[in-house]
């Protein structure tokens, strides 16, 4: 699917293959072989090509973004974060947008040693902590 979503943007972006490519850091060979399923960018790759085309990696990734393309948009992939000396991230700003992310809210990081990180609302986690308790009672 990712071949032939690159080879979609670039195309509807006006791009050629010289012109993406050098946008991207690497060889129009090298572009050429991603349009033709060859070979696949890596992830900051893919990162970089959301960012140049304004859409998630997961749709770029998972998604037939043609125009007859009718997709579910539940589940998105935002992009890569860096994490500072001091454990701090930067929530992308599509992310922040999407969940109504402001300066000043409070996020509650949830963590399983197998499946990873999350951020939830902490309002929201413990409204629906509330719910529980009362549906126990």
């Amino acid at each position: 699917m990712i071949c032939k979503n690159i080879l979609y943007l670039r195309k509807q972006a006006g791009y050629s293959q010289e012109a993406l490519a050098e946008k991207l850091g690497v060889t129009r060979q090298t572009l050429a072989k991603w349009e033709n399923g060859e070979s696949a960018p890596d992830v900051l790759h893919c990162d970089r090509l959301a960012e140049i085309f304004q859409v998630n990696i997961d749709d770029l990734i998972r998604q037939d973004l043609s125009e007859n393309a009718a997709a579910p948009r539940d589940k998105f992939i935002y992009g890569t974060v860096t994490v500072g000396d001091k454990g701090q991230i930067v929530i992308p700003v599509k992310a922040r947008r999407a969940f109504g992310i402001q300066p000043g809210d409070n996020l509650l990081v949830l963590g399983d040693l197998n499946q990873g990180l999350a951020l939830v609302r902490a309002d929201f986690f413990l409204d629906v902590m509330g719910q529980i308790r009362e549906d126990r009672a």
